[in-house]
């Protein structure tokens, strides 16, 4: 069985992740998303409320689990017994820095990072963005899926 981690902060979750795990889903047996905790980031949203609003887009048939951890995303991939990491890539800032971890993670261990590129229609998203858009009243609806703008 092939079972793969798709890592983030997820704060909050976008519809460029909502893509990336689709399209993860067609190629991995299982998906578990892994809401990493990063002291150095300020999050706007508990882990606790980012698990609910990622849970309310999943399909219970999916097979597609929601948890949190601390640490190496490695770790956290030998912790749950996956062999792949999946990550998104929007532009070459993004494909410079995640192949450079890539590369680190494949040294320290057998965890193959697969690199999806993120579609047209959501490159230009981020979560920090988002966050901005809330922070100032902005809409946002247009960037996270509809049940996740219900619940913000």
């Amino acid at each position: 069985m092939k079972r793969a981690i798709f890592p983030g902060t997820f704060d909050p979750f976008t519809l460029g992740h909502l893509d990336i795990l689709n399209r993860s889903k067609l190629i991995f047996d299982e998906v578990i998303i892994g809401i990493g905790k990063n002291d150095e980031k300020t999050s706007m949203f508990s882990i606790e409320k980012r698990i609910e609003l990622i849970k309310s887009v999943i399909n219970k048939e999916d097979k597609i689990e929601v948890m949190s951890y601390n640490g190496l995303t490695i770790d956290f991939c030998k912790k749950v017994n996956a062999d792949f990491i999946v990550r998104g890539v929007r532009n070459n800032g993004d494909f410079e820095f995640e192949k450079a971890i890539a590369r680190t993670n494949r040294l320290l261990s057998k965890i193959e990072t697969v690199f999806l590129l993120t579609s047209a229609k959501t490159s230009f998203i981020s979560s920090s963005i988002v966050r901005d858009l809330i922070k100032n009243n902005g809409d946002y609806s247009e960037l996270v899926p509809k049940k996740i703008a219900k619940l913000l």
